[in-house]
């Protein structure tokens, strides 16, 4: 029983990919809405899928089987290839050189972060530099933001790819730290804002609008002060 527990939490995880390619064909189908929500299936299964992992003691069951490697590959789909094939299929106002340029930028810089050492700080509660949430940054152009000026979104693009980059401290939220109950609170919202301004989507709610801006400045903010406290996030990284 232990060894089927352990191998139904690896198909878990792995189910992320099969809600990615499902993603991948909505994005290519035109149906952008589907395609969003189809990613935040994604990023719910790779939030559980380590607590049902510790349960079901994965590493002593299977220590073979490798469930780090296994996230890893699905992340970098999820997170960076599928989010810059959205980004370029849904913004064609912004023409083929800015697109290609954004994509570019998402896919390189997400797969030198993936090289670095040292991507989560020594104390396990943060990302050292903007973690690879380019789902969520394309969320955001496309379902929150859309009015913005086609420079505007290309330099939002370009700033978070130099951030991969920066020592900057990001919490972790399901690992505690600084405030973390208004972490959870903050996560919890910016989710169900997700979720409703897809939903609704293209008719615009300024209210879910302003709850996923503001769950995104309380974030940034977290990070200063997390950064500034520890004295920049380059001495944690190894």
């Amino acid at each position: 029983m232990q060894r089927l527990a352990a191998w139904s939490v690896h198909l878990f995880t792995a189910s992320g990919l099969l809600a990615g390619f499902m993603g991948l064909l909505a994005v290519t189908a035109g149906h952008y809405r589907e395609a969003m929500a189809w990613m935040l299936v994604t990023l719910v299964i790779d939030g559980i899928d380590g607590t049902f992992a510790r349960l079901a003691r994965v590493q002593e069951v299977l220590p073979h089987v490798s469930g780090k490697l296994i996230d890893y590959v699905i992340d970098f789909f999820t997170y960076a290839i599928l989010p810059a094939y959205f980004f370029y299929m849904a913004t064609a106002e912004l023409g083929d050189l800015p697109r290609l340029l954004c994509a570019f930028a998402m896919l390189l810089s997400a797969a030198i972060y993936y090289g670095l050492e040292g991507m989560v700080s020594a104390d396990g509660r943060h990302f050292v530099g903007f973690p690879v949430l380019w789902n969520m940054v394309v969320y955001v152009l496309v379902f929150v933001l859309p009015e913005l000026p086609g420079w505007a979104t290309v330099a939002v693009v370009l700033t978070f790819a130099v951030m991969h980059f920066l020592p900057i401290l990001f919490p972790y939220p399901s690992r505690g730290g600084r405030w973390w109950v208004l972490t959870l609170v903050a996560t919890v919202g910016f989710l169900l804002a997700a979720v409703v301004n897809v939903y609704i989507y293209p008719v615009p709610s300024l209210f879910w609008r302003g709850v996923c801006l503001l769950t995104t400045v309380y974030y940034a903010i977290l990070a200063t002060v997390d950064t500034l406290q520890a004295g920049g996030g380059a001495r944690v990284r190894h």
